[in-house]
């Protein structure tokens, strides 16, 4: 079978990485790629980007199924295009994905259906915005309504920050936030005390398969000081999300979700990713729904995973998912991010790759911003790489992964050097 992944970051590659593994996998194609996927002999990059010329291209290659990996394509309705033309795709509509796409539908769905989450206002008006803020106090969470790279989210410690980011996100966009079609709105929320964890699933409509549970780095640095990102580096599986937790959020959380998005006339199907806050005592709240896998918890997720993935995607894609069981690695995954120079805000791009350890089994360099321009290698956005390595325990799969931090090089390379800090101190590691 072929099979086409729709982006060009890490997450994508990593999908594709996993999905040639399937013997069912005659080719896997990703549009547009990346400089990794490009290098691939066992993949192959398809420069185009728009929906519909996509669905043209995938009806006259015989894709047999797609996965879409970014938001952005999947808020513009590309589920939607393929399966109108009888392309098998796996992916949430454009209606259900404004659960990422508009924070203030997610908050207004999550308030009608009593899904646990932090309480919230939203504003088109940035006067009435930073009188909320001078009435409520800090610390308060500011989140742009609409598609930022992961990067629309500013958590306030001080009431000047909050009003910087009321007017970058709603007077300057210095986010380069995707506006809804009602135009910049900010969703206040309260700050909420905790621990952070990402908990991904598969749905099919009905039926919900959870993933491995990973813990993501926002931070720029180490200590999770500096502006937020994209995230920094994962980790799987996250210890915060303890059996108990794990069967409260399920029970609280995702599948009231899935059933409230069925009863509203929007069957969800795709990866459903809940941004969680785990709080002192085991209390799970939404801080966040993303309608796709998180970039970078997929690297050591589906490092993890020892099931076929193209047969779970099958099934997902025919409401069979409650037949399904995965399989995964016991070992702990863990991945470092290796950004550009001035990432979050300007990142440099066209900085030649000049080392780059070989992959092995259980190690791999996922590539996220290159590019592969006349045989050179070279960064092409603000997320570069993702080194990311299987180990015994959290502290034997940083050792690892940071080995092949050292054995990659280019100008400007900035990470974090703590990644997986939370896990080790739960260890007392």
């Amino acid at each position: 079978m072929r099979v086409l992944v729709v982006g060009g970051g890490g997450r994508e590659h990593a999908l594709a990485w996993k999905l040639k593994q399937s013997p069912r996998a005659a080719r896997v194609y990703v549009a547009p790629g990346n400089g990794g996927t490009a290098r691939d002999p066992d993949l192959e990059s398809v420069p185009i980007t728009d929906g519909v010329a996509l669905r043209d291209w995938a009806l006259a290659h015989g894709i047999g199924l797609t996965v879409v990996g970014p938001e952005a394509p999947l808020a513009a309705g590309i589920v939607d295009v393929f399966r109108a033309a009888g392309l098998r795709i796996f992916g949430p509509t454009r209606a259900a994905a404004q659960l990422e796409s508009s924070k203030a539908f997610a908050k207004a769905f999550m308030q009608r259906h009593g899904i646990p989450t932090a309480a919230h206002e939203t504003f088109a008006d940035p006067a009435a915005a930073h009188a909320y803020v001078d009435r409520v106090g800090a610390p308060i969470v500011v989140k742009a309504d609409g598609l930022a790279a992961g990067k629309g989210v500013v958590v306030a410690m001080t009431a000047a920050e909050a009003h910087a980011a009321i007017d970058d996100m709603l007077v300057d966009n210095r986010l380069g936030v995707q506006h809804n079609a009602d135009g910049a709105r900010v969703v206040i929320e309260s700050y909420l005390e905790g621990e952070e964890a990402s908990f991904i699933v598969l749905v099919d409509g009905e039926h919900v398969l959870p993933l491995a549970t990973s813990q993501d780095h926002k931070r720029l640095l180490d200590g999770d000081a500096g502006p937020n990102t994209g995230g920094m580096g994962a980790y799987s599986p996250a210890p915060v999300v303890t059996p108990a937790v794990h069967a409260r959020v399920m029970r609280e959380i995702i599948e009231p979700t899935v059933r409230a998005m069925a009863a509203e006339g929007t069957p969800y199907t795709g990866f459903l990713y809940a941004g969680l806050m785990i709080a002192p005592d085991g209390t799970p709240r939404t801080l966040e729904f993303n309608c796709r896998m998180g970039d970078p918890e997929t690297q050591p997720i589906l490092m993890r995973l020892r099931s076929d993935l193209l047969e779970v995607l099958w099934a997902a894609t025919e409401g069979r998912l409650d037949a399904v069981t995965l399989d995964w690695d016991p070992r702990v995954a863990l991945g470092v991010v290796l950004a550009a120079a001035g990432y979050p805000q300007s990142p440099r791009k066209g900085d030649a790759i000049t080392a780059l350890p070989a992959d092995t089994a259980d190690a791999v360099v996922f590539h996220a911003g290159t590019a592969l321009q006349d045989g050179r290698l070279l960064t092409s956005g603000g997320r570069v790489l993702c080194a990311t390595a299987l180990g015994a325990d959290v502290a034997a799969a940083r050792e690892r992964a940071y080995a092949l931090v050292q054995a990659t090089a280019f100008d400007g390379m900035q990470y974090r050097r703590d990644i997986g800090h939370r896990a080790l101190a739960r260890h007392g590691g």
